[in-house]
């Protein structure tokens, strides 16, 4: 009997399997939570962006105007957000910053607040710092996305510097979800 070959494996069901099913669900909650607050043509910074998964979504949905930044390709830009004029990008030019799972890994308050406008947003997710345990948890049980690099900067979102609240949620209990303005007069490069 002759053999056969596995059949190929899709990249985005695998992609998913690695995501885990608890943060496939987040990612579609954030969709709708975030992007029903933008304006179509808003400029748009994917921060921490991975597989610039956001991006893609926010185009089938009519938002043709994000930048993806990451550590490691295929972001748009690959490079330390801390780095951003020497990576090209521009003081107070993006109307909206997105930083999913991306705060409790280090504090880029400076960075964001340099490159929004000052009527720009914030919109950012991370775990509720006291629950982070959990996040582990769920992470060990393969349910949620494994870290990529510990959080060490677990913050409450209600007091992230340079920021007001506009919005703040708990999700699942232990997830914050906030949107976010800067506060006071940027201190670009400081």
């Amino acid at each position: 009997m002759e053999q056969q070959a596995a059949p190929p494996i899709d990249p985005v069901l695998a992609a998913r399997r690695k995501l885990g099913p608890l943060s496939d669900v987040a990612r579609r909650g954030k969709l709708k939570f975030f992007l029903s607050r933008l304006s179509k043509d808003a400029r748009i910074l994917d921060v921490g962006c991975a597989d610039n998964w956001f991006k893609h979504a926010a185009a089938a949905q009519g938002f043709p105007d994000v930048t993806g930044i990451d550590l490691e390709p295929p972001a748009d830009i690959v490079g330390d957000i801390w780095d951003w004029e020497s990576l090209g990008l521009t003081a107070h030019s993006f109307d909206v910053i997105i930083a999913f799972e991306v705060i409790e890994h280090g504090d880029f308050s400076q960075p964001f607040h340099d490159l929004l406008k000052p009527d720009g947003v914030l919109f950012a997710t991370t775990p509720v710092p006291r629950f982070d345990p959990i996040c582990r948890f769920f992470e060990a049980m393969h349910l949620l996305q494994q870290r990529g690099s510990p959080h060490s900067h677990l913050t409450d979102l209600r007091h992230l510097p340079q920021f007001d609240v506009v919005e703040r949620r708990i999700k699942a209990v232990i997830s914050q979800w906030a949107v976010l303005r800067p506060t006071g007069p940027a201190l670009v490069g400081g």
